[in-house]
């Protein structure tokens, strides 16, 4: 029997599902990296899972399409930082691997920015505690952390970027930036 188109496309529908998601999501994954098949052969035998960029082309584009075994399966997975259900999934229910990623460290960053709110908090509660204790040296703190903070952030502080609500309102007049020689001529 000769072999012919008919038999390209049934060797591509005899493939399960699962093999043809993996492999639009390998060719996705690779392109939103701005990685070429060599870079990407390249990375797999780097952590150990050793692919030539041929057989790459091949499970992405080839006619058919090439089979993927498990170990390469996992390869993908560890090179892409994904998981196997991620990888098996059909391309158009995941969001774009790019915008998953920037999400991803979004949400980390948050979850780092929440936990460092807390940390502040207590520090500036107990800070609001020494001066309550200690009224006569109210004013020098509040200056003083200002100062500092104003130092630290290249001036930022004073222009509200990254100044917490809850702070300044405590720091109160000690949060209003220093005259510039102009602004006290006036």
């Amino acid at each position: 029997m000769a072999s012919g188109k008919g038999d390209e496309a049934r060797a591509v529908s005899d493939r399960p599902p699962v093999e043809n998601n993996i492999a639009e999501r390998v060719k996705l994954e690779r392109e939103a990296r701005g990685w070429s098949t060599v870079t990407l052969a390249e990375k797999m035998a780097e952590i150990g899972h050793p692919i030539g960029q041929s057989a790459i082309w091949r499970i992405e584009s080839g006619k058919p399409r090439r089979r993927i075994n498990t170990d390469e399966s996992l390869g993908f997975c560890k090179v892409f930082d994904m998981t196997l259900d991620e990888l098996a999934s059909p391309p158009g229910q995941m969001a774009n691997p790019i915008i998953r990623r920037l999400v991803g460290e979004y949400v980390e960053l948050w979850k780092e920015w929440r936990a460092l709110g807390k940390s502040l908090d207590r520090i500036q509660d107990q800070l609001s505690e020494y001066t309550k204790a200690h009224p006569d040296q109210d004013m020098m703190v509040r200056n003083l952390l200002a100062h500092e903070l104003d130092a630290a952030s290249d001036g930022d502080f004073y222009r509200h970027k990254g100044a917490r609500s809850r702070l300044i309102r405590w720091l109160g007049d000690a949060f209003n930036p220093p005259a510039t020689e102009a602004e006290a001529a006036e």
